[in-house]
């Protein structure tokens, strides 16, 4: 763990949601990871309070981020054969990129929603520092390879469904764990299974914990999702496929990981309205 300045370690050891967002805001990958580790072990040491209705405001941008990778459309992003050993890096370090990215999002989850049950938050913290956890492995898998997360241009879709739904808690799960991260569950399988057939079982090795602990995560998104509907007294899958609409979420697309999805807790009629 690196070294943290004095100032950051009282910054951190008052209360959850204000600790969540100034990591949401820290720029360096590599501090906020350590951060983060550090807030969740303070916080259940029950050095920590939880202030579940303070109203806060921003003082710095967030999220923060490094200066690189440059940030492009989905479709400026290059793909690269996973035969190749600049091919395998780019596919980690994309990985690496979804993992800061899902850091960002479950400290965003902490701070931004309050009045929410102390479990919420709590789910979260422990979220975001298990995807702190992937972004370590994978950032410490390329620099092996000879690369450093930031060489490679990526982009940004995860956090533009963020700045979608950071008006509505129910939106934000329906969109972002429910749909993007669960779109892991399908895609992760056969990425390990490219990177093993390419020879990096490191790598897919990660993937493995990585699958197994997005399942976890994806189910945080279902338990709230479906305890909002439950105290707004709406029907979850109508409300989910209006919710998708109304914020252009992208289409879902097979092949499904069933398994993984109903061990996340997808209701059996969420799977069968999967397209086929």
């Amino acid at each position: 763990m690196n070294a943290l300045p004095d100032d950051d370690l009282i910054a951190a050891s008052k209360e959850l949601r204000r600790a969540a967002l100034r990591w949401l805001a820290e720029s360096d990958p590599y501090a906020k990871s350590d951060g983060v580790a550090m807030v969740r072990a303070i916080y259940f040491n029950g050095e920590m309070s939880l202030d579940e209705h303070a109203t806060l405001s921003l003082e710095k941008p967030i999220p923060g981020r490094p200066d690189q990778p440059e940030l492009v459309p989905p479709r400026d992003v290059a793909r690269r054969s996973v035969h190749t050993a600049e091919g395998r890096a780019a596919m980690i370090h994309a990985l690496a990129h979804i993992e800061f990215n899902a850091v960002n999002l479950a400290l965003d989850a902490v701070w931004r929603f309050q009045g929410m049950p102390r479990e919420y938050y709590e789910d979260w913290l422990t979220v975001a520092s298990e995807e702190a956890m992937h972004f370590d492995l994978l950032s410490s898998h390329l620099r092996k390879m000879g690369f450093r997360y930031g060489d490679f241009a990526a982009h940004n879709g995860l956090w533009d469904m963020a700045e979608k739904t950071s008006h509505d808690v129910l939106a934000r799960m329906a969109l972002v764990p429910r749909t993007l991260e669960a779109r892991g569950l399908d895609a992760s399988p056969a990425m390990r299974d490219k990177l093993a057939a390419a020879g990096d079982t490191e790598a897919a090795g990660i993937l493995e914990i990585i699958l197994r602990d997005e399942i976890g995560h994806v189910a945080v998104g279902n338990r709230w999702f479906n305890h909002l509907c439950a105290g707004r007294g709406i029907e979850p899958v109508e409300t989910y496929a209006q919710l998708a609409k109304e914020h252009g979420a992208p289409a879902l697309r097979g092949p499904f990981n069933i398994e993984a999805r109903k061990a996340a807790g997808f209701s059996e009629a969420e799977i069968a309205a999967l397209p086929d």
